[in-house]
């Protein structure tokens, strides 16, 4: 592992390299939309997902570039159940819904709890409801939520990795514990969870990324979580641009991806998923990407370790 040399990561530090926030509407979410999914059950259902706008996440993570799309202070009240609102009308005839917010949903500045019964009770026809949240934050708002859901109720945290010096490194404020306790306390209230695992954060080399990034998907799953998404890491936030600049971080390979979800796929403990978002930045081979994405794709839905790609220039 590569050591950070010349500086200390800090909030400050980190929002110091950042950017310009893009322009957004309190009103509206800033994106919505809607993909297949494979669910508990086995089932393959179209799932709604909507990344809407609000306040910007107290935490500072490293690696985070969600805070381009929040807003400085707290949105009025009432915007956030507009919102749901809003997406919902144009996502007919999905049973399942997301409801992501570049933090935690249960950060009472960003989702305030008085709405919690308002967007509740738009989401009475729904099967599943899934929300995120930092470990740290999870306690009795959550169950307060949940009791007023009729859809089962599921939170996505991010673990993140559970190596313990890498960890502290990404300014993530938590501990692979808390992860645990979090997930146990879900566990023991009925609430299922995910976790996000990161593929090849900074200060790793190729190989090493995918041997954490399995073993967090391994103390995911024996801590209680009921599945996994594999995030490879990338650059755009500033900070990552620096550790890039300086030798600290290189973006995974594509076959890492594909590695790492044939792992946690092979052991059976839970659903495995590679995260497609922006996947093209992980490929350098333009002849076999299409396969690749289309065979991470199938992995996804299926659960199954599909045939590899096999290609002459990579």
């Amino acid at each position: 592992m590569n050591e950070i040399t010349g500086f200390k990561i800090s909030d400050g530090w980190i929002e110091s390299l950042r950017g310009q926030k893009n322009r957004v509407d309190q009103d509206r979410p800033y994106a919505w939309l809607v993909e297949k999914e494979r669910t508990a059950d086995g089932t393959i259902e179209d799932t709604g997902i909507i990344f809407l706008t609000n306040r910007e996440c107290p935490y500072r993570c490293l690696m985070c570039d969600l805070w381009k799309n929040t807003t400085d202070e707290p949105i009025s009240h009432g915007a956030i159940t507009r919102q749901v609102e809003w997406a919902l009308e144009r996502m007919p005839g999905i049973r399942h819904v997301k409801l992501y917010n570049s933090g935690s949903f249960f950060d009472e500045k960003a989702i305030p709890p008085s709405e919690y019964r308002n967007i509740a009770a738009l989401l009475d026809n729904f099967e599943n409801v899934i929300v995120e949240s930092h470990p740290r934050l999870i306690g009795e708002k959550c169950l307060s939520f949940r009791k007023m859901l009729k859809p089962g109720l599921e939170i996505a945290l991010g673990l993140e990795t559970v190596h313990p010096d890498l960890l502290k490194k990404l300014n993530k404020k938590m501990t692979s514990d808390d992860f645990r306790k979090s997930v146990e306390f879900l566990n023991r209230n009925g609430i299922k969870s995910r976790a996000f695992i990161l593929l090849r954060p900074p200060f790793l080399t190729e190989s090493e990324g995918i041997e954490w990034a399995e073993l967090s998907i391994d103390f995911a799953f024996d801590a209680g979580a009921g599945s996994c998404t594999v995030i490879p890491v990338r650059a755009g936030n500033g900070a990552m641009d620096n550790l890039r600049k300086s030798g600290l971080f290189t973006p995974p390979d594509i076959k890492s991806l594909e590695e790492t979800v044939e792992y946690g796929i092979r052991f059976g403990s839970g659903r495995v998923f590679a995260d497609l978002w922006d996947l093209e930045l992980f490929s350098g081979c333009a002849k076999c990407f299409d396969r690749r994405k289309e065979r991470l794709t199938r992995m996804n839905l299926y659960q199954e370790i599909s045939e590899p790609v096999v290609c002459t220039c990579c």
